[in-house]
């Protein structure tokens, strides 16, 4: 047997016990009550970053004037990972809240159902279930592909915008109390997505030119599908 294969097989025992000697240590010193005083302030931080750029991804994604095919799909890469990330934050945001007692379980699940702060609560709430519902939706987007079902998908789909606005007040109110250019920037990106979503709602109006004949329909040189047809006909008899 090597010397390095020995040299493993001894020192596995001792990883153990090297594992609960650095647990206990950094118990004592305050680390555990440290890392959950993190989570308490910073999961919620995280999350709305996390979604905040699954928004700015998702406008990217659909740019068809500075990106080209292949920054779309990288931008719709993005979008998908910022999204489940930031799912991934905001769960264990309503974990520790609930595990420490800041709202209970019932107002977590029901919007507006909290006793102390009903509306910022409640729109934490109804942030959380518009995301998801963004997010299952995008996930599942082949179950609309019908004319129904694509504007069915787009309306469920664009609720993450009502739910970034809700969840920025529900960040800035209902937890400490943010610096003035912490508001700030966040008016702006407020700014900066409802421009750009204006913008973007309103292209394929103006991108949809009146129908136009193709060259040489009028004057005979085009076949369409009826004269290709008539001249295949009088061609056989």
């Amino acid at each position: 047997m090597p010397a390095s294969s020995r040299l493993r097989t001894a020192l596995r025992p001792a990883l153990p016990a090297v594992v609960l000697l650095f647990l206990a240590v950094a118990t004592q010193a305050g680390a555990p009550r440290r890392v959950l005083d993190f989570l308490d302030f910073g999961t919620g931080v995280l999350a709305l970053v996390s979604l905040t750029g699954t928004v700015l991804w998702g406008l990217a994604a659909t740019d068809r004037l500075l990106l080209h095919s292949g920054h779309r799909l990288i931008a719709q890469a993005v979008h998908r990972g910022t999204g489940v990330a930031g799912l991934g934050f905001l769960a264990l945001h309503i974990g520790v809240k609930i595990a420490r007692g800041r709202t209970s379980g019932t107002a977590a699940a029901v919007p507006f159902a909290d006793d102390g702060r009903p509306l910022l609560i409640g729109l934490g709430t109804l942030a959380g279930y518009l995301f998801l519902a963004a997010a299952v939706t995008g996930a599942v987007r082949g179950a609309f592909t019908s004319r129904r079902g694509s504007r069915w998908w787009r309306v469920l789909h664009m609720g993450a915008y009502v739910a970034w606005c809700a969840a920025l007040v529900h960040g800035l109110k209902s937890g400490r109390t943010a610096g003035g250019w912490v508001t700030t920037g966040y008016m702006l990106c407020v700014a900066g997505v409802a421009v750009v979503l204006v913008l973007r709602l309103r292209e394929p109006r103006r991108g949809r030119d009146p129908y136009r004949p193709p060259p040489g329909a009028e004057s005979g040189g085009f076949r369409g599908p009826d004269r290709v047809a008539r001249h295949s006909r009088s061609g056989r008899a």
